[in-house]
């Protein structure tokens, strides 16, 4: 059993920026970070594979967030700057045990608890 806790959120203004975090218990293959805002489905916001060498974001955060993970702590972040009222979620840790990196919030094995996250305008 994997246990991830997310940290770093919280309120900031518009053009602003926040780094969450998310620690790991165990080494996992991909990690991500999805986000969902109210009334909307979850959606996925970045990725990076087990190296680190690969990543992927959706067209939403591209150019203003950046993932990073640190192997040797077992902790991924995700730096984002630019902030926009549209970011505000809570935002997910996802990480896979087996899988390769990926968009699709089914092929992670495990989840965190969320960290809420709020853009003033």
């Amino acid at each position: 059993q994997v246990q991830l806790g997310e940290s770093g959120g919280g309120l900031v203004q518009a053009g602003g920026s926040l780094r969450l975090s998310c620690a790991s218990s165990a080494r996992t293959f991909a990690m991500a970070w999805f986000r969902q805002a109210p009334g909307k489905e979850r959606e996925f916001a970045a990725g990076i594979s087990r190296s680190g060498y690969n990543k992927d974001y959706a067209d939403s955060v591209k150019g203003r967030f950046a993932i990073s993970r640190d192997n040797a702590k077992n902790t991924v972040y995700l730096q984002m700057n630019s902030l926009k009222p549209e970011d505000t979620a809570v935002y997910y840790c996802a990480a896979s045990v087996t899988s390769s990196l990926t968009q699709v919030p089914e092929r992670y094995d495990y989840w965190g608890q969320g960290t809420q996250v709020t853009v003033s305008s």
